[in-house]
């Protein structure tokens, strides 16, 4: 049940050679595709570290952001901000006009990576409060925490690449209800997860990191949700799928380390499904 969590840690330790390349700076050209000035600004910004802004390219955060409807006077929720690549973009963002919740781990669970997990993310917080100090950390715990906001309180819930983890833990239904309670009605869902190939069977806990994407539209409309819009903004052709450490194969992990590691860097970063939903 807990494999992810092992190739969680994998990610973020080995994602650190991604430092030694030139952090990626996005053009104010950009904003020709709807993105707004502010939401440009945080994302280049000197506080977002050089081992996150150098996977823009592969995560698009201003076009995506932007498709997936994100104002600065929204309520939002981060589900499991992780070490916080999102999360140095959407607090700042919204910290003045807005308000953001970080849904993340429990940080009084049985399983130590949870607990180290959930003090990092408060560490990196507390370590600028000018730009995180009105963060509202939270915690998704199934089945005991699951109140990831006020009920009926926000605008727009984000999950970026967590459905596999869903899956593995047997959680995806309790995870989905979480979300749906905490949204507005006509609140949005933006959901991003690696998309496996549509010709294959799922795997029902997910063990290569991909999901099939009629699989994962399914999971989120048996919650009650309904789709409104697909994109493939981020979608990679290089990406065959079939490596023998599944995802976790292609960077930022390079899960086998230095073997056929320039091949992989070639592919770049996971084919990934972008999907908006409703409630």
């Amino acid at each position: 049940m807990y494999l992810f969590l092992l190739r969680y840690r994998a990610c973020l330790l080995t994602a650190l050679c991604f430092a030694l390349l030139v952090p990626f700076s996005i053009s104010a050209d950009d904003l020709s595709q709807g993105g707004d000035a502010k939401l440009l600004q945080v994302i280049n910004g000197d506080h977002r570290s050089a081992k996150n802004s150098v996977r823009d390219p592969y995560r698009k955060p201003l076009e995506t952001l932007t498709w997936l409807g994100l104002k600065e006077n929204m309520t939002v929720v981060e589900i499991t901000p992780g070490g916080g690549w999102y999360s140095e973009i959407l607090a700042p963002y919204l910290r003045e006009k807005g308000t953001f919740y970080a849904a993340g781990f429990d940080a009084s669970s049985k399983i130590d990576f949870f607990r180290r997990n959930a003090v990092a993310f408060n560490e990196k917080l507390a370590a600028n409060p000018a730009l995180y100090n009105k963060v509202i950390v939270t915690e998704l715990a199934p089945p005991e925490k699951i109140t990831i906001a006020p009920p009926g309180s926000v605008d727009l819930v984000l999950t970026f690449r967590n459905v596999h983890n869903w899956m593995a833990a047997n959680n995806s239904d309790a995870v989905l209800s979480a979300m749906y309670m905490a949204l507005k009605p006509g609140g949005m869902l933006g959901l991003v997860e690696h998309r496996g190939q549509s010709d294959r069977k799922q795997d029902p806990e997910a063990k290569s990191g991909y999901v099939n994407e009629a699989y994962t539209i399914a999971l989120v409309e048996k919650a009650g949700f309904k789709l409104v819009e697909k994109s493939e903004l981020l979608a990679n052709s290089k990406d065959s799928k079939d490596y023998p450490q599944g995802v976790w194969t292609l960077p930022p992990t390079l899960h086998l380390g230095e073997k056929n590691q320039k091949h992989y860097l070639t592919i770049g970063e996971s084919d990934r499904m972008l999907l908006k939903f409703v409630k």
